[in-house]
């Protein structure tokens, strides 16, 4: 009889403190999250070093509740996964400095995961892959479609060229005076307003799956401005809404134009961004007038978790890839 595989998953890569357990790859044993939102707000976003100071302070609290809500003890453990990155750089080095020690304490196996593999991997929790595949990760940092051709084969087919998404979002609610996290406030926003305002979409040069969102922030940004020197009141509700449109235009058009070109069994959305209301309706309506079936994780695994880390590392793990007592955080480390 086949042995289950067990993987222990660390995510420290920005303002979230996670640990989970996940069998297979595909079943959540647990999975313990501790936010660090209240901590930031009032900067109006994440501050590295406050970050980083938090991480310490609840690694060892999370990683034990991880173990009490599984009811496993280390002799379950197969191997230690953790984000090697991108993030930031002092927040990833508390986990992955956590998960070496860990490592060699308990003489498991180190597997590092890139950050955006695991946001992928975040869909197989709910659903199994349909290789050719393609996803589209929409989060703070990041915009890109992803081509895989089978577990572990990433193919960046488009990326952001400026802000990411979830970026432009943060910085448009930071005008209107909304609270950090910007994203879900304009999303409820733009659900009461209408698209009145003419925004600029970011088509690119012809048959480029690439993004830009600086421009539509800088729009957005002008509009703002401008109309408060006129002395004219534009309604927040109708800022948002057009803002939202152009966002929403621009990544469902592309990502469903991607999966026909490359003839994908599969579309998947990830990352926080993937929570959106307004995105994830279009893109559900976009994509039931196709064959193309489309899977959105639910909101809990849209954000950072260390479940979609653990699942990720299982098909490291799985396919024999390591990595040393010298790993280190990468800030910048390029999804391959």
């Amino acid at each position: 009889m086949k042995k289950d595989t067990m993987i222990l998953g660390i995510e420290t890569s920005c303002d979230e403190t996670a640990v989970a357990i996940v069998k297979n790859g595909t079943e959540i044993i647990s999975n313990v999250v501790a936010s660090q939102i209240e901590s930031h707000k009032r900067f109006g976003g994440v501050v590295p070093e406050i970050a980083s100071r938090h991480h310490v302070e609840q690694m060892t609290i999370v990683l034990e509740e991880a173990f009490q809500t599984s009811g496993l003890t280390w002799d379950d453990i197969d191997a230690i996964s953790v984000t090697q990155g991108p993030g930031l750089v002092g927040a990833l080095l508390v986990g992955v400095n956590t998960a070496k020690a860990l490592a060699f304490a308990k003489q498991k196996p180190l597997v590092g995961v890139h950050h955006i593999a695991g946001h992928i991997y975040a869909n197989r929790l709910e659903q199994e892959f349909e290789f050719p595949l393609l996803a589209l990760i929409v989060s703070g940092g990041h915009t890109e479609l992803v081509r895989m051709k089978e577990h572990g084969s990433y193919e960046v087919i488009g990326e952001t060229r400026d802000d990411a998404a979830g970026e432009a979002y943060d910085k448009v609610a930071r005008m209107l005076h909304l609270p950090y996290p910007g994203g879900p406030h304009i999303d409820r926003l733009a659900a009461e307003g209408e698209e009145s305002i003419d925004f600029p979409r970011a088509w690119l040069e012809e048959g480029s799956y690439d993004f830009s969102f600086s421009g539509l922030k800088s729009a957005v940004i002008n509009k703002i401005h401008n109309a408060k020197q006129r002395g004219e009141t534009l309604k927040d509700e109708d800022i948002a809404a057009s803002f939202q449109a152009s966002v929403i235009d621009v990544l469902t058009e592309k990502t469903l134009r991607a999966a026909k070109e490359y003839k994908v069994k599969q579309v998947i959305v990830a990352g926080g961004v993937a929570a959106n209301r307004g995105l994830r309706n279009e893109l559900e309506k976009k994509f039931s007038q196709t064959s193309i079936p489309l899977s959105v994780p639910p909101l809990k695994l849209c954000t950072d978790n260390a479940a979609m880390i653990a699942a990720a590392g299982t098909i490291n793990y799985q396919q024999g890839k390591r990595s040393g007592l010298d790993l280190n955080a990468n800030a910048s480390l390029i999804l391959k």
